[in-house]
């Protein structure tokens, strides 16, 4: 757990069960396999993006699962590792709602250092396996980061892409946020209506709304437009 102002927020579930339940699942899978991302970034997201600054949510699920891909941020990946489907994707609807053509790179820690929390349900992943470490206790987790966040007073903007996403509708309190849903950016889905539903604009707007300021959409080393 990162020693930022999550802390006070998140510091209690590392007393329950099942989080020492995960720790031991963790251990033992870190001692067998490969296992993604590093140790040093499991929290990222909530280190890149403090509690006090989240303006905006976007929820994955699972971290890449190849070599050298995750690190820690849902969607995103060091710069020189090649983009990835869906994250191309993204950057192709960015474009079609900014007017922003995609970058060279995946890196998307210039959104998670303006409070957009980039936020994987299930934080860790076995190389090469998508969903090996699902309900091992991480949604238990982030489902509590979800709640905190809904916490808060100021108006944030969950963004919901995909069937596993859209469930987590129903631990956000709607009255005072705003939830942008659509199909997953995947090439399996992503033309079954993620093209075309405009978040980024959409996002911008609703901050706007309530008084808040908007997210800058590029990511490092692209010149303003």
């Amino acid at each position: 757990m990162p020693a930022t102002d999550w802390n006070p927020h998140l510091r209690p579930q590392l007393g329950l069960p099942y989080w020492a339940e995960l720790q031991s699942f963790l251990a033992d899978e870190r001692r067998n396999h490969a296992v993604y991302p590093d140790p040093a970034d499991l929290f990222a997201a909530l280190h890149h993006a403090p509690y006090a600054s989240v303006a905006a949510v976007i929820l994955g699920q699972d971290p890449y699962h190849g070599p050298g891909q995750a690190h820690g941020l849902s969607f995103s990946v060091p710069r020189g590792v090649a983009v990835p489907p869906s994250l191309r994707n993204i950057y192709l609807e960015r474009q079609s709602d900014l007017g922003l053509p995609p970058p060279p790179h995946g890196c998307l820690e210039a959104w998670a250092r303006q409070g957009v929390l980039l936020l994987n349900t299930t934080l860790s992943v076995r190389a090469g396996q998508a969903a090996s470490h699902q309900r091992r206790g991480w949604e238990t987790f982030t489902d509590e980061v979800i709640r905190v966040v809904s916490a808060k007073d100021e108006r944030v903007v969950f963004i919901l892409w995909g069937a596993a996403a859209r469930t987590k509708r129903a631990i956000v309190d709607t009255s005072r946020h705003v939830v942008i849903e659509s199909a997953h950016p995947s090439p399996l889905s992503a033309h079954n209506g993620f093209f075309g539903s405009r978040p980024f604009s959409q996002t911008n707007q609703a901050l706007a709304d309530a008084g808040r300021e908007p997210i800058d959409w590029r990511v490092d080393g692209e010149l303003p437009g």
